[in-house]
């Protein structure tokens, strides 16, 4: 999460290391002042609803960081009963306006003719800093003197930049909230041991699957074997240990000297964006609020078998850091870091978004979409960048992750999570765009992730979404290792044929018009190593992406109250797309309360997808505009025939409906090793097979897992020590 700059370098605080770890002891200590129970100072009176917000804010800037968790986790304690209240609903929204969140910065995108040294010399006579080209001829400029936030924008520093004949644009960037996707640790955080150096480096020939790492056998996502875990052990026997492979992690920073990385630490793909520096370091602080990137980088790529801490998915894996997260984020700050060296790195891995709270709706801005677009598009020698992405923690406050224009994009791999035990984790967003799904945390006593952790130490408690899309993306390398020539589609075919939905309980499982189990939980399934390796292995590059659109004829169709309206849209012909991939729905529509809608779409085979669940936290009036919902749920269904909308309405106040098309992507031939039919067998009959009927749901009895005591107090607590700690 982006942290307020007040005024310094890169949201950093004086005084605070960023060159090398604090000293653990030093840590603990500080962990420890300020605690009651532990002959720290007396904890606040009691306060009122009102007055807890007040106090909140003033122990949010209390000099000493220590005493500042201390007494915001004692007035949380007395805050509980006022916690319902519209007041304090009222609060949050004052913090989340104290982020900058749609503030103006002080960085500026600038459109030049004639190259750096043209930028350069336009950036000093006017008084900014070229942090560099971005794209060609799109630099990102920042200005001395300007507020690193403001309410308002600067129009004058426009005016001057587009007097310079070279100059053809210039737009004064934004600030975007962006958050980790990761929750505050239990007690017994698993972080008991510092990391020690020694032992061999693994060799690239057959691996064996016992290793010394002290922290390997509580990795149980790895080595329980009987179907439950993400089949890596056998990839790994085969000689499969991703290298070769460069992945890099997009986060808040890499801990690069850590004993246990440091041997696959790439410094050709890292970067200190926050900054504008090649040092990837995260900024030490007494919370440990940047330990985020650094666990993330373990679980791709922790050495194996040197007697230290974890094991990596993908030991033998060049892995980097963008350090992007600590600082301001602007569309700008995406841009750069979604298009670091994309000749060099191979699959990018981000474990953040949008805010997770239910009512938002935001995504990539115009660049980071350009950076996708030139990603996939002339990324790994035209092969496309593979780009991994986290699908939210929004579950407890229902969130939807169609309503994150990343996870919801056709250029990401969306990961959601599974609990050890196979259910669906209580911070688990459902949505149509998810494409499969790895293990993670889950409830109070479940075991969570193993990885890594700043000042060279090792911790068992990495959890959510943001440890979930780092291990698909080593195993990701796994697969490209064992085939270099896989294109970004030809991964994503991959997934969806060998993910395993067995032993991931949840009652949205259906099977779709050719035969696949499909989850609004879980995507496809769980992810298996193994199976992708060998697939990848004899694996054909996917036919030629195709895309057609066919618009609606229906315009300002109102929705009533307490009701719903169902469209229809005939598909005759589109061309070049016989086999799909993915599917939009873009819609436009107004709403007085976005939050009681509810989406969906289901294909002329029969599979529903459910593009939108109601959201209660959403209270907008701003509708959607254009916005692409998409779903992989039909994939390698055939496109022709009837395709049905239905919006429903819970709320109170009417809606309209202003504009729906559907944008169809896929493949003319089919793809795949299975041959090259160019029509699919027909998909609008329902085929029995035993117990399974293609193109209907077929539901799985499931309970859905009790949240308990401990994930209340989170709630409550989180809104508070989030907006002040970016945790």
């Amino acid at each position: 999460m982006a942290q307020d700059g007040g005024g310094q370098d890169g949201g950093r605080q004086e005084g605070l290391p960023r060159g090398g770890p604090a000293r653990p002891e030093a840590v603990a200590a500080a962990r420890g002042g300020g605690d009651p129970l532990r002959g720290g100072p007396a904890l606040p009176a009691a306060v009122t609803t009102g007055g807890c917000v007040s106090a909140l804010r003033t122990g949010a800037t209390a000099a000493s960081m220590a005493l500042r968790t201390c007494v915001l986790l004692a007035l949380l304690a007395q805050c509980l009963a006022a916690a319902s209240s519209p007041s304090l609903r009222a609060a949050e929204d004052n913090l989340l306006a104290d982020s900058g969140h749609g503030h103006f910065s002080s960085q500026w995108i600038v459109h030049i003719d004639g190259g750096p040294a043209a930028a350069d010399e336009i950036a000093a006579r006017h008084g900014f800093d070229n942090h560099g080209e971005i794209f060609e001829g799109v630099f990102h400029f920042e200005h001395k003197r300007v507020a690193k936030r403001s309410v308002d924008p600067s129009p004058h520093h426009d005016t001057r930049l587009l007097s310079e004949p070279n100059v053809k644009r210039a737009l004064q960037q934004r600030i975007r909230r962006r958050v980790k996707r990761d929750f505050l640790e239990e007690q017994g955080s698993g972080r008991t041991e510092r990391a020690a150096r020694g032992g061999p480096r693994s060799e690239r020939s057959k691996t064996p699957v016992m290793f010394n790492d002290p922290r390997w056998l509580q990795m149980w996502y790895l080595n329980r074997g009987g179907g439950l875990d993400m089949n890596v052990q056998p990839a790994w026997e085969e000689g499969y240990t991703g290298r070769g492979v460069v992945v890099t992690i997009l986060d808040d920073g890499l801990e690069k000297d850590h004993p246990d990385i440091s041997r696959n630490y790439d410094p050709q793909a890292s970067y200190d964006v926050n900054s504008h520096d090649d040092d990837p370091m995260p900024r030490y602080d007494m919370l440990d609020s940047n330990r985020h990137g650094t666990r993330c980088a373990g679980e791709v790529a922790a050495t194996a078998n040197n007697s230290i801490c974890a094991v990596g998915v993908a030991f033998g894996a060049s892995v980097g850091g963008v350090r992007m997260l600590d600082g301001d984020v602007t569309d700008a700050v995406e841009a750069r870091s979604l298009s670091l060296n994309p000749q060099h790195i191979d699959i990018y891995s981000a474990s953040w978004g949008p805010d997770d709270d239910g009512k938002t709706v935001d995504g990539p801005g115009e660049l980071a979409t350009r950076a996708f677009v030139e990603g996939i598009s002339r990324g790994r020698g035209g092969k496309g960048s593979i780009f991994v992405w986290a699908s939210g923690n929004g579950g407890r406050d229902m969130d939807n992750c169609n309503c994150d224009g990343y996870t919801n994009s056709i250029w990401t791999l969306s990961i959601s999570s599974a609990t050890e035990n196979g259910l669906v984790p209580w911070y688990s967003e459902a949505c149509s765009s998810t494409l499969a799904t790895t293990y993670s945390s889950g409830q109070t006593g479940e075991k969570q992730v193993v990885t890594i952790d700043l000042h060279h130490m090792c911790t068992s408690s990495h959890t959510g979404t943001s440890a979930s899309a780092p291990l698909a993306a080593g195993i990701c390398a796994l697969a490209l290792e064992a085939n270099r020539d896989l294109t970004w589609r030809d991964m994503q075919h991959i997934v969806v044929r060998t993910a395993r939905p067995a032993n991931l309980q949840s009652n949205d499982w259906a099977v779709n018009g050719v035969g696949r189990n499909v989850s609004h939980s879980f995507g496809y399934g769980l992810m298996d190593a193994h199976a992708m390796v060998q697939l990848a292995r004899s694996w054909k590059s996917v036919p030629d992406q195709h895309r057609c659109e066919v618009s609606a004829p229906h315009t300002d169709k109102l929705i009533p109250s307490k009701s719903q309206v169902v469209l229809q849209l005939h598909v005759k012909e589109c061309a070049g797309v016989n086999f799909l991939e993915h599917v939009q729905a873009k819609i436009s529509l107004a709403s007085s309360r976005r939050g009681d809608l509810q989406i969906h779409l289901t294909s002329p085979a029969g599979t529903r997808s459910t593009l939108l669940a109601r959201r209660p936290q959403d209270m907008s009036r701003g509708g959607f505009t254009a916005w692409p919902f998409m779903s992989v749920h039909t994939w390698g269904e055939q496109p022709f025939g009837t395709w049905q909308l239905e919006i429903h309405n819970e709320g109170r106040f009417l809606g309209t409906l202003t504009e729906w098309k559907l944008i169809l992507y896929g493949t003319e031939t089919e793809p795949g090793n299975d041959g090259d039919r160019k029509s699919p067998p027909s998909s609008n009959t329902n085929v029995n097979n035993g117990n399974r009927k293609y193109g209907v749901n077929r539901p799985v009895n499931q309970s859905s897992p009790n949240q308990g005591i401990l994930q209340f107090l989170l709630r409550i607590a989180r809104p508070f020590i989030c907006y002040n700690y970016n945790c």
